[in-house]
């Protein structure tokens, strides 16, 4: 069972930051070999949702208002600890992410930009693509919209 906090940047402590910060890049730089800067700027406006697991963190996305990433609100840098996926922890984080910007910017309306392959995985949760595929970071990548 995942402990899920929902927190913006002034928030965390640094321990949480450091902890999202290196679940990403072991992630998102590691595992997938794609050198990008995970660092944008953008953590600052983001509201971070964080689901630990007996003090470690194994999930965390971040969630933008609207017009901070894209025109609707959004959520990005969805990411399970590779060892920990078995448990289906994405969709925890996912649907608190939702409940967020439910609570926080009262609206159903989130677009994604989402990693391809997980098409399936973000349609079970209510996502429809949008448009055509387009690289991203050299990935291939898919818009898709919840409403």
């Amino acid at each position: 069972m995942l402990e899920i906090t929902v927190k913006d940047f002034r928030q965390l402590t640094k321990r949480e930051l450091y902890d999202l910060l290196q679940l990403r890049s072991e992630v998102f730089v590691v595992e997938q070999d794609c050198v990008y800067q995970d660092i944008d700027g953008k953590d600052q406006k983001a509201l971070h949702v964080l689901g630990y697991k007996v003090d470690k963190l194994v999930a965390y996305t971040r969630v933008f208002k609207p017009g901070d990433y894209f025109d609707e609100t959004s959520i990005g840098r969805v990411v399970v600890r590779e060892s920990e996926r078995q448990h289906k922890y994405g969709y925890d984080i996912m649907n608190a992410s939702i409940k967020a910007i439910k609570q926080y910017y009262n609206t159903d309306t989130i677009r994604i930009s989402a990693q391809t392959y997980l098409k399936k995985f973000y349609g079970n949760i209510g996502f429809k693509a949008e448009g055509e595929e387009y690289l991203e970071d050299g990935i291939p990548h898919v818009n898709m919209i919840k409403s």
